[in-house]
């Protein structure tokens, strides 16, 4: 079976495009809806098998279907009206969806109510299509795990190398469907460089927002200092204007109570072709291998992405110091968080529910090893027997210490002294400094290597920097236009 739509090229559209299609008539949110789902059919558990889908939303056609009707009767409700979105799997939907974050444990947990981003993406209009593949548990499970990898899912891979190219940190399955051409748009989540780190492996445009700009609640914890979603997507404009969607105050997430005040509603608003021209940018050169995952880094790329800044207008401050980067950073944080706040997640889950702590979830792995522990749970074992308390003095010190270096001696050390916009890091490297800070960064494509493995970069800033990140960015992208599909997935 052959599915096309309309004879019309989906897979580089951006949202705009497609809500100009829908206007006119060229197709329907379920002829899109049904576009993505022969994509997945033929290409996630088949052909390349990608492996980026976990599972799919029932009644995806069934919404669409009603929003076409809204569109007709009433006209859209804005620009996410009946365009698909995945959700990576530790996001909470009050459908008939299960939330697992990958475990065999919780594969028939199905949540009573939808997270707060995730009533505000129905509010909207968007479709939930599915959830997506992760590292399970965050990447909580055991240090041996690969990337990508969950025991209810599989192994995700990367569509330009399935199996060759690294696909990235735990929101891996958002990004491979983006890249894939699965859906539009698909959220993740990051703790440190989960968000960041698929999104350039896989080509696509992640942002890591600021710890409090879009609520945790609903979401399965990995930290309270560090954890956020962020949106994914193959252009700037799309990821900004789904970011604008998902920010917001929730009252039960006393991270987004600072907020008000600095969330845009409408962060295409940044969209500046020219927004690199007078822009301080300060380019973070005091690296080696060490920082990277083999085959990672380009030196002749970055240098390429320096020139492009130089080109477009911007004042580029090179070699800039950051006192804190090569610290070695302690542990404890998340270590302890996520004991705590984990441990909380699973005592308040219905009482049908096989698991309520982490002894439970031990126990339940142990007893379904052969599926469960292909790369055993060591880090669950660790924190097994660690005290269920953020009181002791090694948490607390290194909580402080974690503040004060990636604040007073990291980013807001560079971007006071060198007056920056934004700091440029090759690939991810900046994503601790920045996740210990709390502070935003966006991720974009910045060319292929000679083996056609993804290179990308990223810009840092400070706290609810997000509009001066996307202006930058964007002015980049459409000053490079470096993405291109993958090769191995036709087109259809």
């Amino acid at each position: 079976m052959e599915f096309h739509l309309h004879n019309i090229d989906v897979e580089e559209l951006t949202i705009t495009m497609i809500q100009e299609a829908m206007e006119n008539g060229k197709f329907t949110s379920r002829e899109l809806v049904m576009y993505y789902l022969y994509r997945i059919a033929k290409y996630d558990k088949a052909g390349p098998n990608i492996n980026a889908i976990l599972e799919m939303n029932p009644d995806a056609i069934f919404l669409a279907e009603s929003l076409d009707h809204e569109r007709k009767k009433k006209g859209k409700r804005g620009p996410l009206h009946g365009i698909p979105v995945l959700l990576k799997d530790n996001i909470e939907t009050g459908d008939k969806m299960h939330t697992s974050a990958g475990m065999l444990a919780l594969e028939n947990h199905v949540s009573q109510k939808d997270a707060f981003l995730v009533k505000k993406l129905r509010d909207a209009g968007a479709i939930i299509l599915g959830k997506t593949n992760m590292t399970e548990l965050a990447n909580g499970m055991s240090l041996k795990m690969w990337a990508g990898y969950s025991a209810r899912g599989g192994q995700t891979l990367n569509p330009y190398g399935p199996g060759e190219f690294f696909v990235g940190g735990s929101s891996s399955g958002s990004a491979a469907a983006v890249a894939a051409n699965f859906t539009v748009l698909s959220v993740g989540t990051e703790t440190d460089a989960s968000i960041l780190s698929p999104a350039i492996q896989n080509s696509v445009v992640g942002i890591k927002p600021t710890v409090g700009l879009i609520s945790r609640t609903g979401i399965i914890p990995f930290t309270y200092s560090q954890d956020t979603a962020g949106p994914i997507a193959r252009t700037v404009e799309d990821a900004a204007l789904l970011l604008g969607i998902l920010s917001g105050k929730d009252e039960l997430d006393p991270a987004t109570y600072r907020c008000e005040g600095n969330v845009v509603q409408d962060y295409t608003m940044y969209l500046d072709k020219n927004g690199l021209k007078g822009a301080r940018i300060g380019v973070f050169q005091q690296f080696s291998e060490e920082n990277f995952l083999p085959g990672e880094f380009d030196e002749s790329l970055f240098y390429k992405v320096i020139q492009v800044l130089k080109e477009a207008g911007a004042e580029v401050i090179e070699k800039i110091e950051i006192p804190s980067f090569h610290r070695k950073w302690s542990y404890e944080v998340p270590t302890y968080e996520i004991k705590h706040s984990l441990g909380n997640y699973l005592y308040q889950l219905p009482s049908h529910v096989l698991i309520h702590n982490d002894h439970e979830l031990i126990e339940f792995n142990m007893k379904h090893s052969d599926k469960a522990l292909k790369y055993g749970q060591n880090m669950l074992e660790y924190r097994a027997s660690l005290p269920n308390t953020l009181s002791n003095s090694e948490y607390l010190m290194a909580k402080l210490e974690d503040l004060y270096y990636s604040l007073d001696e990291g980013i807001d050390f560079a971007i006071q002294k060198y007056n920056l916009d934004a700091i440029l890091f090759p690939s991810y490297i900046g994503s601790t400094l920045s996740a210990k800070a709390g502070y935003p960064l966006i991720a974009l494509p910045a060319g292929y290597m000679e083996n056609g493995r993804p290179f990308g970069i990223t810009f840092a800033g400070t706290a609810f920097s997000e509009g001066a990140l996307i202006k930058i960015g964007y002015a980049f992208e459409q000053a490079t236009k470096f993405r291109k599909p993958s090769s191995l997935i036709e087109k259809v």
